[in-house]
């Protein structure tokens, strides 16, 4: 009884980013106490229900993303997007090192208001810093449909041990 009470006071919210091939992202992402869960798919594009190689076409519109449910009260955006901003380079366009395609962009897709702000501000921040030779370019929209990705996409890197896909 007292465990059910527990997780019913805690309250998630959801973060959708997507920074290159979704597996080390998302490996990435499950580091970070308070996140309570993962899962990889596709967002920002037109076609309903993508598979894998509608999306790897170029011909959709999506990203490949990572949608991350957190829990506020342990973990803050600001600290999902550190994690993001870390984890690739913000300065490529439609590309993250050898994966090269608009499936592959920097994006940050926003759930709430306070969210967008929270982006646009740490976005500034980044730019501000001049920690980049390059502009970022990455682009803060809203959510819309999340599309979750083929079972063996999941946690792809931690089913094999891995932690990263870097060579």
């Amino acid at each position: 009884m007292e465990q059910m009470e527990q997780m019913e006071q805690t309250r998630t919210e959801k973060a959708t980013f997507g920074a290159g091939c979704f597996w080390g992202v998302e490996a990435a992402f499950r580091q970070l106490p308070g996140v309570v869960s993962t899962q990889v798919g596709y967002a920002g594009g037109t076609l309903e229900n993508p598979t894998y190689r509608d999306v790897c076409s170029d011909h959709t519109g999506h990203a490949e993303v990572v949608e991350v449910t957190y829990d506020p009260a342990r973990v803050a955006y600001d600290d999902l997007l550190r994690v993001f901003w870390e984890n690739h380079d913000p300065t490529q366009v439609n590309r993250q090192g050898p994966d090269v395609g608009t499936q592959y962009r920097t994006v940050i897709f926003y759930h709430s208001p306070e969210q967008q702000a929270v982006a646009n501000a740490s976005k500034v921040e980044l730019e501000s810093a001049h920690k980049y030779r390059r502009p970022i370019a990455t682009q803060i929209v809203p959510a819309g449909p999340f599309y979750r990705a083929e079972e063996y996409h999941q946690q792809y890197l931690e089913k094999r041990g891995l932690s990263t896909c870097h060579i």
